[in-house]
């Protein structure tokens, strides 16, 4: 039999394989990209059964059910799926027949844009606080914000640039509200031109809702090899 510790360890490592850096290649999408993220989700519940099975879970913001089906696969006792799209048709009936008990674990892809930007993360602290057992585990249990800076001379030249002439017609006032626009991409490690600086990291077991709300300086330092373009 494992002692707490052993699993903790055996936890801690599986948890930083998947800090690993996938290799970003000229054919990888953004699509690539989205469904390699969930594939990681299932890494770690596959890897970590011990924290599913016999459990009842709740999966909140439950989209395609993918998350919940990983779940159920790892012997989940119990899996409610919360979802407030239009795809929820199915599992409001699922909920409102068998009604919201404690849950032992809670599952969620609740990030955003640069993390918190337009997330769901005060939904999952809601079903924590009103449906978590004493003990109970959720999934991602911490979050961190890194920031890096990058250069793109070919994106800027299509997507900013681009507004400079607009069939004739200068439209230059659009490129600071273009610019504010947040985009979700892959990256080109050769594009990264600073070193990355962590901003922010939560417990999301133990923070409250304000604690999403914070500032924090920094500063970039600018890789010598490398060239780029201020905007």
């Amino acid at each position: 039999m494992k002692s707490n510790n052993e699993d903790q360890v055996a936890q801690g490592a599986q948890d930083e394989s998947m800090c690993d850096v996938t290799d970003v290649t000229d054919d990888t999408t953004s699509a690539d990209y989205y469904f390699d993220s969930y594939s990681h989700f299932g890494d770690v519940i596959y890897q970590n059964k011990f924290l599913i099975k016999d459990k009842v879970v709740l999966d909140v913001g439950a989209g395609t059910g993918i998350l919940y089906l990983f779940c159920a696969k790892a012997g989940a006792s119990h899996v409610y799926a919360v979802e407030c799209s239009q795809m929820a048709d199915m599992a409001k009936e699922i909920v409102k027949a068998n009604g919201f008990s404690d849950v032992d674990v809670i599952i969620s892809e609740w990030m955003g844009y640069f993390l918190l930007f337009e997330n769901m993360l005060d939904s999952v602290l809601f079903a924590r606080n009103k449906w978590l057992v004493d003990g109970g585990v959720v999934l991602p249990d911490k979050a961190s914000l890194f920031l890096t800076a990058i250069e793109d001379s070919e994106y800027k030249e299509d997507k900013i640039e681009f507004w400079n002439s607009v069939y004739g017609f200068d439209m230059s006032c659009i490129k600071k509200k273009a610019m504010m626009e947040p985009l979700v991409d892959t990256v080109d490690p050769k594009q990264i031109v600073t070193d990355s600086k962590l901003l922010k990291t939560i417990n999301i077991l133990k923070m409250s809702s304000g604690d999403a709300s914070f500032t924090a300086p920094f500063k970039l330092l600018h890789n010598a090899m490398t060239t780029s373009t201020l905007l």
